[in-house]
């Protein structure tokens, strides 16, 4: 699959996904599947199965291909997963082939980083985050020796820069303009069933239709429509670098502020398309400059080229410092860039495939619902974009965001079209998020010292939720790490922070939710504070806005941290002292004790008291079926008290919630609580319980509101079942 063209080759990375592609089927991490399948759902469920499976340990040659020891240190429990990378060779409606998983495991994304056995930096992530941390940290050489040592480690920071090129690059090898352009044609898949149904949702059907250019109108011939939202409504592009710069760099040949953000951008018509980010993001950011020059903006949405173009551009890097920097840092070279053909942006020339075109400046913000009398209109240059099955494993809500006209797209003779589907972890983002875990490690260590190792949890769906591990050396510093935490660039909008000392290993989930239970007393050592959470949030009181916690879990210093004037009701109300663990029968007794509940029992499923939780959680899933059903079940179990060993922390959730794997139980936990509503602090502060159940219209408490709640992700039985026929999916 690597041709003689390829003039733009260098070594020693990956510079074509093709070439990419070749290696992941030499390391035996590549699965080719020839039947028919349909970039409608079937592609998405195929590897949403296959991420969740383990991943190839041999190459085709069956020499031995595990993922590293950083990797196994790092993530113990889930570093095995990922499946195969797969390629769909014959997609239904398309001529061109579809890969995707390519980066969804740790070995593959080690791989793509040059960080596996055979790479540059062999070592995992861990090996690339002390390269990056030594540049960023420099000591002084002492010696002659140690100058020429410094001097080699600087040398690829001059390879860094991108590389702009006047003539065509390889992904303009055909070009189509004006009514050649038709992205119906291009193999874009729909990852969810109501991905782009806002009015499955309960949304007005017709907010769209007087959009030009945008199809499937209501007022539409009854086939016309049908043929568009079987085949076409809500495809998404999810794995391209979108490419963007602030006005202010327009004709600046080299624009410093050339940006690389990867976000999905939904297709609504043969040549349009919604273009979304979080208002918090630099493409947003570039956005909003060209609205001020009342001008549209240009962007190149680039799929393929070197293998560290996807992971650069998902990188939480600082604003001003361009994702091309560290994609040349990681390829070992800087990046070879072409002119567009109809926008004044350079892009990628290995890429396989660039759409070009002009978002509208006249769009308005997001936060606009059309079922509020309030709400005005839509408004021109905008479309009602959503929803999307999302990296929460819910569904992210619908909103008016600005329309993308497309004016060319530019591709390889034979081009290979990657993508990409999030839901429930793990999916393939997970593991470019454990790459930013432990890439950046050392430099959030040169903002936060204190810091001795970091995790984000799968179950945390990496905004939710930090392990912090500290070396404690006076108290109230895990107080001042949360603080910091939440002041730290992306980790700003992390909800949730665990503290833990430093002879608890923070990457043992299990472990610090231990730790969490022994040493972290809720009515005195939980830290609350009102500030921005991410967009994604649908449990947050406000878009974007709640309250984020922090569970100092580490030991205490006798007075500062202990004394009773922080816990008077505790002093006064708990006269037998702190509470004991629950295990083994009064573990049992305890569940059964809350499946009998009194007046409960047509609302409680199950009850666990998790035992490689040590004792310290109580995890209660119960049949909601009208708002309060949560409130009820917390109430309830605050009733029994007295009668029956209660664990320091419940949480309660839905049906959806598999209890009897903690791991998803907390991830329910996460995305449904908010901590101003949903969390229930006992009188004595000894215990907390959370209602985290999905909520609705009457269930508001403590005068937050409850904003529009997502359905979780679910693929389609008939989906399911007819992929199963075909052999394309394992039966149970």
């Amino acid at each position: 699959m690597i041709r003689s063209g390829d003039e733009y080759r260098h070594d020693p990375m990956f510079p074509t996904l093709r070439e990419f592609l070749t290696a992941l089927e030499r390391d035996g991490q590549l699965h080719r599947v020839r039947e028919r399948v349909s970039p409608v759902l079937e592609i998405a469920a195929v590897a949403d199965r296959e991420s969740k499976s383990p991943a190839p340990t041999r190459s085709a040659s069956g020499s031995p291909c595990p993922p590293s020891g950083s990797a196994k240190r790092n993530d113990p429990r889930f570093h095995h997963l990922g499946g195969r990378a797969l390629l769909f060779e014959n997609v239904q409606g398309s001529d061109v082939p579809v890969l995707i998983n390519a980066f969804g495991s740790y070995r593959r994304m080690e791989m793509a980083l040059g960080c596996h056995d055979q790479g540059h930096t062999p070592g995992g992530f861990d090996a690339l985050g002390a390269v990056i941390g030594a540049l960023a940290k420099p000591e002084p050489p002492k010696s002659l020796g140690e100058l020429v040592d410094k001097a080699r480690q600087f040398l690829p920071l001059l390879r860094v820069p991108p590389k702009r090129r006047a003539r065509a690059g390889l992904c303009q090898q055909v070009v189509l303009k004006g009514d050649q352009v038709d992205l119906r044609r291009w193999p874009i898949i729909r990852c969810w069933p109501h991905d782009g149904d806002f009015a499955a949702l309960g949304y007005p059907a017709a907010t769209n239709d007087d959009i030009p250019g945008v199809e499937g109108a209501t007022d539409a011939p009854p086939a016309s429509r049908e043929a568009w939202i079987s085949q076409f409504r809500g495809r998404y592009i999810t794995l391209a670098g979108i490419h963007t710069i602030h006005a202010d760099d327009i004709g600046n040949p080299k624009p410093s502020s050339h940006n690389i953000g990867m976000y999905r951008v939904q297709m609504f018509g043969p040549r349009h398309m919604a273009m979304h980010w979080h208002m918090h993001h630099d493409g947003a950011r570039h956005w909003r400059s060209w609205k001020a020059r009342g001008q549209r903006m240009p962007v190149a949405i680039v799929l393929g080229g070197e293998s560290v173009l996807p992971y650069s551009g998902t990188a939480p890097l600082p604003p001003g410092i361009s994702e091309l920097l560290l994609a040349g840092f990681l390829n070992r070279g800087g990046i070879e860039l072409c002119p567009c053909v109809t926008v004044p942006l350079h892009v990628p020339a290995n890429a396989e495939i660039v759409i070009e075109g002009y978002v509208s400046h006249e769009a308005g913000p997001i936060g606009w619902d059309p079922r509020d009398p309030a709400a005005g209109p839509l408004g021109p240059g905008a479309v009602f974009e959503g929803p999307f099955g999302d990296h929460t494993g819910f569904y992210s809500m619908p909103d008016r965001y600005p329309l993308l006209e497309v004016t060319a797209i530019t591709h390889r003779r034979d081009p290979i079209y990657p993508t990409t589907v999030v839901g429930l972890p793990p999916q393939e983002d997970y593991f470019l998020g454990k790459a930013t875990e432990r890439l950046f490690f050392p430099l959030l260590k040169t903002i936060i010292h204190d810091v001795e190792d970091y995790d984000l949890p799968m179950f945390g769906a990496f905004h939710n939720c930090a392990f912090i591990k500290i070396k404690k050396g006076y108290p109230a510093q895990a107080r001042r790490m949360m603080h910091s935490v939440w002041g730290a660039g992306q980790m700003a909008w992390t909800k949730t922070v665990v503290v833990v000392d430093d002879d608890v290993d923070v990457h043992d989930t299990a472990a610090v939710l231990r730790a969490a239970g022994e040493r972290c007393v809720p009515g005195r050592d939980i830290e609350r504070v009102r500030g921005p959470l991410d967009i994604l949030d649908h449990a947050a009181p406000f878009l974007g806005v709640g309250m984020k916690i922090g569970l100092d879990a580490t030991r205490k210093w006798p007075g500062a941290e202990t004394h009773r004037v922080l816990e008077p009701l505790a002093a006064e109300l708990c006269k037998t002292g702190d509470l004991p663990a629950v295990m083994g029968d009064a573990a049992r007794a305890t569940e059964q004790r809350v499946r009998e509940l009194e007046g409960l029992r047509d609302l409680v499923i199950d009850a666990r008291v998790p035992a490689e939780l040590g004792g310290w959680w109580l995890l209660v899933k119960i049949r909601k079926q009208r708002p309060g059903d949560g409130q009820r079940a917390v109430k309830a179990l605050g009733s029994i008290a007295d009668d029956v060993a209660l664990p320091r922390w419940t949480v309660v959730v839905g049906e959806d919630a598999d209890i009897d794997r903690f791991d998803d139980a907390l991830f329910h936990w996460l995305a449904h609580a908010a901590g101003e509503r949903d969390d229930y602090l006992s009188v004595c502060g000894r215990r907390i319980a959370f209602d985290a159940t999905a909520k609705a219209p009457g269930d508001e408490r403590q005068g937050q509101p409850v904003r529009p709640w997502p359905p979780i992700l679910k693929m389609p039985t008939e989906v399911v079942q007819g992929l199963q026929t075909r052999g394309l999916l394992p039966r149970g």
